[in-house]
């Protein structure tokens, strides 16, 4: 049975930002309480820190072997259930909507049962850079545009433009998720300083960054989007040292 993070004050998660408020910015800590037996996860704090989103521990293994991950809010309800595409160069991974028996049952339900919300790859099979795009099956399209735009770029199994693009190095903590409809930012993802915003002490470490959603969209989506990001832009894990000092 894995362990799980539940700080005392859990929230549940917003699934999206409201239209009229400014962009909800979230704490993102990429890491677990096992994480010494070579395991990791995801938890995600809101700025009044409340866990706002988790991804339970899940194996580092390479992905043909990585299985299924579940994000789930605060609380621990299934939200998106995300799943890597075996034998893809480019890295695909598909997004469907999740269900109670995945956490209770501990069954993997057939993907013919589910809603498809989004399909993800890299736009290059180059593993040099972490561009990719994510295109929304006809459930997804409510919560995003796919109208056309100079941003997309080929997509072997989808003929819809983009709905999202991922520019920059995520692997750097330094990207953007930019709609696929105007090229508008959806979202960013940047370094986070420990101190105040007037006055750094310093820049933390790769395994907490800052989540920056601008207003109207789709929380649990980009989060999703991260978790995937995540895998694809691969690092090699270090597990925690445990010491009896």
């Amino acid at each position: 049975m894995s362990n799980r993070i539940h700080p005392s004050d859990a929230g549940r998660a917003r699934r999206s930002a409201p239209a009229d408020r400014r962009p909800a910015v979230y704490t993102v800590w990429k890491r677990s309480s096992m994480g010494f037996q070579g395991t990791d996860g995801f938890c995600v704090y809101d700025d009044a820190g409340r866990l706002a989103f988790r991804v339970d521990n899940y194996s580092r293994r390479r992905k043909l072997c990585a299985g299924e991950l579940l994000l789930m809010d605060g609380q621990g309800t299934p939200l998106l259930s995300l799943r890597p595409q075996l034998l893809s160069l480019h890295d695909r991974w598909n997004c469907y909507t999740a269900t109670e028996d995945e956490v209770l049952d501990k069954k993997k339900p057939s993907p013919t049962s589910q809603q498809q919300v989004f399909t993800m790859s890299r736009c290059s099979a180059l593993k040099s850079s972490d561009e990719a795009e994510v295109h929304m099956s006809a459930a997804g399209r409510a919560a995003a545009s796919s109208s056309s735009s100079g941003l997309s770029c080929k997509h072997p199994q989808a003929a819809a433009p983009a709905a999202y693009r991922i520019e920059g190095s995520f692997s750097r903590r330094s990207c953007k998720i930019r709609r696929g409809s105007d090229g508008k930012e959806a979202a960013r993802v940047t370094r986070k300083s420990a101190g105040v915003a007037s006055r750094p002490v310093a820049t933390l470490g790769d395994d907490v960054f800052s989540l920056v959603v601008r207003p109207g969209v789709d929380v649990a989506t980009i989060m999703a989007i991260v978790v995937v990001m995540d895998r694809i832009c691969h690092k090699p894990y270090t597990t925690m040292v445990c010491s009896s000092q």
